[in-house]
C-alpha cells in the first residue's frame, strides 16, 4: 500500500515540478529529474525508500545535489534547445539541433547539445520498423551516378535521396517513395501508391 502511495506521489510530482506527461513511466526519468522528485517527497518518505523505487543510486543522487547547486550556464541554451525541439515536433535529434544552433549562431558542441538534450529528455521516438523488401525492378533510365556511394552530408538538406520499397499489407502490397536526408537519415517527405511506377520516384523529384 505504501508502495502504490509513493508510486501516486511519483507520478503527481513528475507532472507538477518537471512537466512530465500524465502517461510518463517513472523508468524513463533521467538522473536529474529524479533526483528533483527525491527533494519534492524527502519530507514524507525516507530518502532509502525514494531513492530504491525510483531506482537512482545514494552516490548518482548526491552528485545531481551537487551539481544543481553550481550555476548553470547552460539555462538560456537550455531553454533554447526545448523550443526548437518541440518546434519540429520532437523528430529532430542533437545533430540537427545542433545545426539549427550554428545557423543561429550559436557556437557548442554536439556533444554539450547531446548531454542537454539527454539531460531534459528531449528523445526522438524510434519508430519501429517493419520488415520490407526493396522493390527491384527499373523504374526509369539509368541517370548518372552523382552519389558514388557517399551517403554522407556535412549539413541538413544538402543530399537527399529516394528510392522505392515495397510493404506487404493485409489488402495486398504498397510502394512507398521516401526522401531521405543524408545528413541524419531523417525521412523529409514520402509518396505511397499501389504500384512502382517510374512516376512515384519522379513525382518526389520534381516537388523537391
Amino acid at each position: 500500500m505504501l508502495e502504490m502511495q509513493m508510486e501516486i506521489d511519483i507520478l503527481r510530482e513528475a507532472i507538477k515540478v518537471i512537466k512530465k506527461d500524465p502517461g510518463i513511466n517513472r523508468k524513463n526519468l533521467n538522473n536529474r529529474e529524479k533526483t528533483t522528485i527525491v527533494d519534492a517527497l524527502k519530507n514524507r518518505y525516507s530518502l532509502s525508500q525514494l531513492l530504491s523505487i525510483l531506482h537512482l543510486s545514494r552516490s548518482s543522487y548526491y552528485y545531481q545535489e551537487a551539481t544543481r547547486k553550481k550555476p548553470d550556464k547552460y539555462t538560456r541554451l537550455r531553454v533554447r534547445i526545448a523550443e526548437l525541439f518541440a518546434e519540429n515536433r520532437k523528430c529532430y535529434g542533437y545533430r540537427r539541433i545542433h545545426a539549427l544552433l550554428q545557423r543561429e549562431g550559436i557556437t557548442i558542441s554536439d556533444k554539450v547539445v547531446r548531454r542537454i538534450m539527454s539531460e531534459e529528455s528531449l528523445v526522438v521516438t524510434a519508430k519501429r520498423r517493419r520488415k520490407y523488401n526493396s522493390y527491384q525492378g527499373e523504374v526509369s533510365p539509368a541517370v548518372p551516378n552523382l552519389i558514388r556511394s557517399d551517403f554522407h552530408a556535412e549539413q541538413p538538406n544538402s543530399k537527399w535521396l529516394t528510392d522505392i520499397t515495397e510493404f506487404a499489407i493485409p489488402a495486398g502490397k504498397v510502394y512507398l517513395s521516401p526522401i531521405v536526408d543524408c545528413f541524419d537519415g531523417m525521412v523529409c517527405a514520402w509518396s505511397i501508391s499501389v504500384s512502382p511506377e517510374a512516376k512515384l520516384v519522379n513525382e518526389m523529384g520534381r516537388l523537391h
